[in-house]
């Protein structure tokens, strides 16, 4: 039995859930409860009480990537937690991440003091747990993410260069691939996950007005030779525009979440 639900998204259909830019995603596995990601805030913590959903036993929190609306929350979920792992890249941790849509701003996460024992800090593809794989340095052979261009990394010496997303992992679960935000690109994911998956869930980072309707549409198409038999389940930042081109192409294979949204 598998079972996910929606804490955080941008989007909700049920007016007493609280939104925000951000992902937090619990996994209910067989074995283990993993939050995956935690939002920019303690949103998710309000929304878990109001789906009455515990998140005092969850055991693995996994983080996505080192941006603050995947990672912002931790410090909060810490505060109501007091023994899960916490499963991280080190680049995320010390990473100073800007972005340069608009005005420069930073979206490096507030990091709360973690204790060591609390820590698994991953360099590499990985079995943390039975069942549980982290995948990372997620090789770049395909297209990815024409949005990636406004985002930046501030090096030692105060410079900015393009960053290249070595501090993002993705997490597999049974069949369950988590994307984070898909920064690295979908199909580099998938590329780089060795096990059958049959959902993917996640943020695509396929932001309206990045790619063309005709890349969008050659992803779609893609995706639906290589996977036939895949379900994916997209929104935080898949655009609305991209998810109904996408949507037009591969049709029930994808689908939309919202806060709230629970699957088993």
């Amino acid at each position: 039995m598998m079972k996910w639900t929606v804490l955080s998204d941008n989007r909700s259909d049920d007016s007493h859930l609280s939104t925000e830019h951000g992902l937090s995603i619990l996994l209910e596995a067989e074995q283990h409860r993993i939050l995956l990601d935690t939002g920019a805030s303690d949103v998710f913590i309000k929304n878990a009480e109001l789906l009455g959903v515990n998140l005092s036993d969850v055991d693995y929190v996994f983080i996505s990537h080192g941006h603050s609306d995947h990672a912002g929350g931790l410090r909060y979920f810490l505060e109501h937690n007091r023994q899960a792992q916490v499963i991280v890249s080190p680049d995320a941790i010390s990473g100073k991440f800007f972005s340069k849509r608009g005005n420069l701003h930073s979206i490096t996460t507030e990091w709360p003091e973690i204790d060591n024992n609390r820590l698994i800090l991953i360099n590499q593809t990985c079995e943390i747990a039975e069942g549980i794989h982290v995948i990372a340095h997620i090789p770049q052979n395909h297209p990815i993410p024409k949005g990636n261009r406004n985002l930046y990394v501030q090096e030692v010496n105060g410079d900015y260069i393009h960053d290249d997303f070595r501090h993002e992992l993705a997490l597999y679960v049974d069949g369950m691939l988590f994307t984070g935000c898909a920064h690295s690109g979908l199909e580099n994911i998938l590329a780089a996950c060795p096990w059958s998956v049959h959902t993917v869930v996640g943020g695509f980072h396929l932001i309206d007005g990045q790619e063309t309707v005709e890349e969008i549409k050659a992803l779609a198409q893609r995706l639906k030779a290589k996977y036939p038999k895949t379900l994916f389940y997209t929104s935080h930042c898949t655009g609305n525009n991209v998810f109904e081109v996408m949507k037009d192409e591969i049709c029930e294979q994808l689908q939309s979440f919202r806060c709230g949204t629970i699957k088993i």
